[in-house]
Formats: structure tokens, sequence, C-alpha cells
């Protein structure tokens, strides 16, 4: 019953969308404005029926309920309670009402906390949401219905894939959809000021909070996923430029460089037509990831579908959305109005050059992906395209954009003067040598090229606190009124600062995990040795355990340096016996600076087993740099003056005194 009742309300929030879409919309266009408002009761319905849907199928996870085929499927009665929710979303038809759920929460803030918004703004930006979220019910109902019954019921379920029972990968999929799903709203925005014609600053300001928020949703997604395919996976890695990888950065990218654009048309009502172009392409990256991942394509974890009807649905919704907008931009973009004017050298221009290496950046990724999947469908010629390509052709183009991040925060708006704006930056060069030095020193030599790197990401850190403290004017006055300074700033100056520094200490730790890593395997027996990189890695043996689902060899292996301990790891290898598939806990100890990580492999039948040590330098820098950036996001976005609604609030304030006590207006 209870499967039914998510079935139905899955049914209910597709009608409500269709009128979230459809009478607003005309309303808009005559000018009706009681057909406007019916917009928002439409949305908040529409997340209210989801949400039921979403909370049916959790239960019928939570109670084992094996008459749901889905169930069925992705679940078992011996699974962990955390792993019966996160299951929910570990397969294609989860995870799709998961999708359209984090959609209709974003279509709903925006009726509820949107009252600054013109009505009719307002109307067709819902209203756009809305018919994005038709095309996934249509998806999901017709091709991915998760409530589908099975009789008679087996005794038990086939279980969620081992790799996707872990806490990193239970937590990484929402968070990564919360980022995709995110940007819908910028594309909304897109659309609805495409319609009306209208684009201005203010625009920009409404668009803003809402892309910053879908950009610090992605990067913690990306992080985390980072992070589970380097502890999890046992082969010392963070980062392979897998498709499924490469699907969820893109967006990334150009969120980044819409993120920036943004900036510039609230600041300067200047790249207009390119911040509505991002914004429209960001999503439809999103969605092309979505396509990719679930029509079969690729097959890897995250895959989960491989039905050609599913991927046909999807490449027709994915046709209409892109192909839609992108018309809809080619007919209105001309009538917009062109921006201000802005010399090259100044902050606009800063940007400029940003987004362009941004861009670029995300065209290389998205040859580099597309490219071998386009040329197997034509001729079914199959060809590999891993790291070697995208280290030689991204990186190249990151470097110049991390060396003029360092410029941007310094230029003023229109026009710059470049030699002043080298003086101020003398601190960073400084920075840049030490940082270079230090590792020249420890690394005795080289190579050189990674020692220069490291000196790039010491310039970016030292010169976005350079530019913190220019704006505080530390040194320069009294330190209680730099502090003063300091609180007075807005959040936003706080949260560049430390997305930029989060992003120089992120692209550290990537240098060092990369040039610097060692690796070396051994067959150890109990009581036997191997050093690496100064350490001393004794294994003392190996248990066999009963976890709840799955069966596990435990090693000990004691970390000692120069006869002092140092670390007691205990990697594992499970075998789950449902699936009758193994997995791989490696067994890290952090330094801060390093990690020591090892991995226990397959046993030699004669008292010996397969031991694999890596030393990871600067690899937690990664995961520190990425928690920065978010944390700059997010304190991006409690500026008042991104705050949903602010203007409005700003508005009553200054009419306060016409109509009583100003304290009223608050």
């Amino acid at each position: 019953m209870i499967a039914e009742l998510g079935h139905f309300a899955l049914i209910l929030a597709l009608l409500a969308a269709v009128v979230q879409g459809s009478l607003p919309m005309i309303g808009a266009a005559r000018g009706n404005a009681a057909w406007m408002a019916v917009a928002q009761p439409a949305a908040v319905l529409q997340v209210v029926l989801v949400a039921l849907s979403f909370a049916a199928l959790t239960y019928v996870y939570v109670v084992s309920d094996f008459t749901v085929i889905n169930v069925v499927e992705n679940s078992h009665s011996a699974k962990p309670m955390l792993y019966k929710v996160t299951g929910v979303w570990g397969n294609h038809e989860g995870s799709m009402i998961l999708w359209i759920l984090i959609l209709a929460l974003f279509g709903s803030m925006v009726a509820l906390f949107g009252s600054n918004l013109p009505p009719s703004l307002r109307a067709r930006v819902l209203g756009v949401q809305a018919w994005i979220g038709i095309g996934f019910l249509l998806f999901t109902l017709l091709t991915s219905n998760p409530f589908l019954r099975v009789f008679p019921a087996p005794p038990d379920g086939r279980d969620l894939n081992p790799l996707l029972q872990d806490p990193g990968l239970a937590f990484h999929p929402p968070l990564l959809y919360a980022g995709y799903v995110g940007f819908s709203m910028a594309f909304s925005f897109a659309i609805a000021a495409l319609i009306e014609g209208k684009l201005d600053a203010a625009w920009a300001r409404w668009v803003r909070p809402w892309t910053l928020l879908a950009w610090a949703f992605l990067t913690a997604g990306i992080a985390l996923g980072s992070w589970w395919a380097y502890y999890e996976l046992g082969w010392g890695g963070w980062w392979f430029w897998d498709p499924v990888e490469n699907v969820s950065f893109m967006p990334w990218l150009l969120g980044t460089a819409l993120l920036h654009s943004a900036i510039v048309v609230e600041k300067r009502d200047a790249l207009k037509v390119w911040t509505v172009l991002l914004a429209i392409l960001t999503f439809s990256l999103s969605l092309m990831g979505t396509f990719i991942v679930r029509s079969g394509l690729l097959t890897s974890v995250h895959a989960f579908a491989t039905d050609p009807e599913r991927g046909f649905f999807i490449l027709v919704l994915l046709l209409i959305t892109i192909g839609g907008s992108l018309m809809l931009f080619a007919l209105r973009a001309p009538v917009l109005k062109p921006g201000g004017l802005f010399s090259p050298v100044s902050r606009e221009g800063g940007m400029v050059i940003n987004n362009l290496l941004l861009a670029a950046g995300c065209a290389t990724v998205f040859l580099g992906t597309l490219y071998p999947l386009f040329l197997e469908a034509v001729d079914g010629s199959k060809v590999s395209v891993g790291p070697p390509f995208f280290n030689a052709t991204f990186v190249p183009l990151m470097v110049p954009l991390l060396f003029l991040m360092a410029f941007g925060p310094l230029m003023p708006w229109k026009r710059a003067d470049l030699a002043g704006v080298l003086s101020r930056l003398k601190l960073a060069a400084l920075g840049a040598v030490v940082a270079a030095g230090i590792t020249l020193y420890m690394e005795q030599g080289g190579p050189i090229l990674a020692v220069a790197a490291m000196g790039l990401a010491g310039w970016l850190f030292v010169a976005s606190l350079v530019e913190w403290g220019d704006r505080i004017k530390l040194f320069r006055v009294p330190l209680g009124d730099s502090w003063r300074r300091a609180r007075n700033l807005p959040r936003s100056s706080h949260g560049m600062t430390l997305a930029h520094s989060g992003m120089a200490i992120a692209a550290a730790g990537m240098i060092g995990a990369s040039v610097w890593n060692l690796e070396e395997v051994r067959n150890l027996r109990p009581g036997e040795s191997m050093e690496v990189a100064g350490y001393s890695y004794r294994l003392e043996g190996v248990a066999q355990l009963q976890g709840p689902n799955y069966l596990s060899d435990m090693a000990t292996i004691s970390v000692t340096r120069d006869g002092l301990p140092v670390a007691v790891l205990t990697p594992e290898k499970r075998l789950y016996p449902v699936q009758n598939m193994p997995t791989t806990e490696a067994g890290i100890h952090t330094t801060w600076v390093s990690d020591l990580y090892a991995v226990i492999g397959d046993s030699d039948g004669r008292g010996g087993w397969a031991v694999r040590i890596f030393h990871e330098p600067l690899v937690p820098w990664i995961w520190l740099g990425s928690l920065v950036m978010v944390l700059g996001g997010l304190v991006s976005l409690s500026d008042r003056r991104l705050r949903v609604g602010a203007p409005s609030r700003q508005a009553k304030a200054k009419a306060a005194p016409a109509g009583g006590h100003p304290a009223a207006a608050e």
C-alpha cells in the first residue's frame, strides 16, 4: 500500500508540475496576476508530493519490503540500516526520484523566498523549472518506476553493489545532485530573462545566490567522490579522468565561470549575453552527464541504467531542453542591450580571461570524454583517452589561470594600473619563492616544473591573503581599526578570499600527490617488514572477521620511523557473499603533510600476503582545500546582499519612515 501511495504521489506531482508550467507562463504573457500567482502554491505542492513519494520509497527500503522489485534488486535484509536508507538513491530508479526531489525543492525555495522578484519573472522562472520537472517525472513514470511490485516475493534481496556500501559514496550522490540540479535555477532565470527580453544588474543579483549554492554543493560532491575513490578502491589515486568523473567536472568548470561573469553583470552591467549562454551551457552539461551515465554509454559503478529505451528518452529530453534553449538564445540574445565598456586591464578584463580559460578547459575535457564515445558510435572503433591526454591539454590551461587569479581581486573596475597591482603583489612573489625553495630543499632538486608549480600555489595563497589584508589596511592602521574594517567587510569578500586560498591549498595537494608519491608492493609474512619513504611497515598478522553482511581479512600493520611507533594500519579485503564481490578497505594514517597508505591483497597460500604501500605527500591538502573552497562559497552565500529577499527588506526599510517607526521595517 505504501508503494502505491508513493506512485500515486508521483503522478499527482506531475499534474502539479503541468499546472505550474502552464498557467503562470500564460499569465505572465497576458499580464494576468491571478494566473501568475498560481506558480507559488503549485511549486510548494509539487515538492510536498515528490517528498511524499521519496519517503514512501525510503520506507519500503527500511522495512525490506521485497514485494517491490526495486528493493529486491538493490537491498538485503542483512544490510546495515545506513545502507538500506542510502540504497534508495544507490540505483537508477531511486536516484531519479532524488533528482526530481532536489529540482522541486529548488523551485519551492524560489516560490517561498523569492518575494523580491518581479511577479512576471518569478512566474516564468517557476514555469521553466516546472517544465524541466515534467520531463523527468515523465521519464521516471514511463521508464523508471521504482514502485513496481513482484509476485511471488523472493525471501530476500540481491543486495546493493558493495562499492556503494560506504559512508563516502552514501552521501556523494545527494551532494552531486544538489550541484547538478542547482544549476537549473540559473538556467530557469536565463530562459525567463530571454523570454522577457530584459537582463540587468538586478537579474544578476537574483542569479548569483543560486549559482553559488549549486557551485558549493557540486564542489563538495566532487571532493567527496574523489576522497571515496582514494580510500575505497585501493589504488592510491584521487582522480583518474574517468568519464563519469569528467561529466561532473565539466559543469563545475562552467559553473565557476558563470559565478564570476554574473558578478560582472551585477557590478558593471557587462557580459550579459555571455552570462546567459553560460547559464544555459552549465545546466546543459549537467543534463548531458545524466544522459551519459544513465543511457548505457558508460559502464561503471555510477552507471545505473543500460536500457536503450531509457537512454533514448533522456536523449530526446536533452535535445528538446538544450536545442530549445539555444534556439531561444539565438533569437532573443541580439535584442539584449550591450553593457558597459571597460579596459582590457581591469577587473572585468581579468574576469573575461578567467572565463576564457575555464571554458577552454571545459572544452578539452568535453572533447576527451565524448570523442571516444562518438567514434565508437560512428564506426565501432575503440580509442582510449586517459590521463596523458588530459594532463597534456587541461593542465597547461590551468597554470595561467592560477597565476592570473592573484591579479583579478586587486584590480579596480573599468580600468587598472598594472604597475600598481604588481607592486602590491611583491609579498605574493616572495611567497612563491619561499614555497618553491622549501619544495626544492625537501625534494632534493626536482622535478623543476613541479617545484615551479608549488611556487605558483604559494603565489596564489599569499596573494589571496594580501588582497584581504589590503581591504582591511592591515599593518597600515592600528589593529583595532583593521579588526573593525574586517567585521564590516561584506561576507562575500571573506568568501572570495577563502575560495581562492582553498584553491591554492588544493592545487599544492594535487601537485604533491601526483609528482612525489611512492608505491611499493611486497609479499610479506607475519613479522616481516618493508621500507617506504623512511617508514618501516611490519605485518603483524591477518585476522578473519565477520561483518554484518560481509567476510573480511583484516591485516594489522605497525608503522615506525627511526624505531619510534607512528601508527597502526588495519587494511581489509572484504567479500560480500550475496553478490560474491570483493572490495578493498585501505588502511590510512594521515600526518596532514602526507598519508601513509596500506592495502592488503590476496594470500599466496603459504602464509604470505600481498601488501601494497603508498606514500602520498600532501594528498590531504586536496580535500582540505576543497573544504575551504566550499566554506568560502557558504560564507559568501551568507552575505546579506546575496540572500534571497534582501532587496525587498531594504526597500521596506527605506519606506518605513513615511509610515511609522523605522524599526518596524526590520
